[in-house]
């Protein structure tokens, strides 16, 4: 499965496989992707607003030097014709730096920091990237281990929920399943001994 994003020079390609995904961009700065597994894959983000400076701050000073000419034409009495132009010139600026505006919610991995346009399709990477790390932490250590102590097994239960992986009672009933497993072969050592 693969979604891409593209907003103005900002091109993003998320390629799901069974394990892992690839996050490839490209944007004015640069380009590049790399492999992450979902497990790997943060809950939280935080959020990054990427914004054209220069049209802000010409759009400001055309603006102030338009009002600056408008005023002077008043003081003097003299024609407005063709005083606003360059408030004009400064406020197309300024709303050509609001709408050019690009936000993301960044998650930073060990790999490298995924980026997400919010845009339409925003909400679904992040669902699909949160259902499949679920899924691959459950796999991964979702089955109770015997071969692990009772301890580390109750551990890796309550990580599971803290990680949103497991509800609280699933991790209980893994746990009492542990419990049951590790009094069972206790048993069996007493009687064999």
């Amino acid at each position: 499965m693969i979604i891409k994003q593209k907003k103005f020079s900002n091109k993003h390609t998320y390629t799901f496989e069974d394990d892992t995904f690839n996050f490839a961009y490209k944007d004015k700065s640069g380009s590049d992707d790399f492999d992450v597994e979902y497990a790997e894959f943060p809950e939280k983000s935080s959020l990054s607003i990427e914004q054209n400076e220069w049209l802000r701050n010409v759009g400001i000073l055309w603006g102030l030097l338009g009002c600056f000419e408008i005023g002077n034409a008043l003081l003097k009495q003299t024609s407005l014709s063709g005083t606003g132009f360059w408030l004009l010139v400064g406020i197309t600026c300024l709303l050509g730096f609001y709408f050019t505006k690009v936000k993301y919610s960044i998650f930073k991995t060990k790999q490298g920091s995924v980026y997400i346009i919010q845009d339409g399709e925003h909400d679904k990477i992040i669902d699909e990237l949160l259902t499949r790390r679920k899924k691959q932490l459950l796999d991964w250590y979702g089955d109770v281990n015997l071969n692990n102590e009772l301890e580390v097994e109750i551990n890796k239960f309550n990580w599971l929920v803290t990680n949103n992986a497991m509800s609280k009672q699933e991790a209980e009933e893994k746990i009492a399943q542990a419990e049951y497993a590790h009094r069972q072969e206790n048993e069996q050592h007493s009687q064999l001994n």
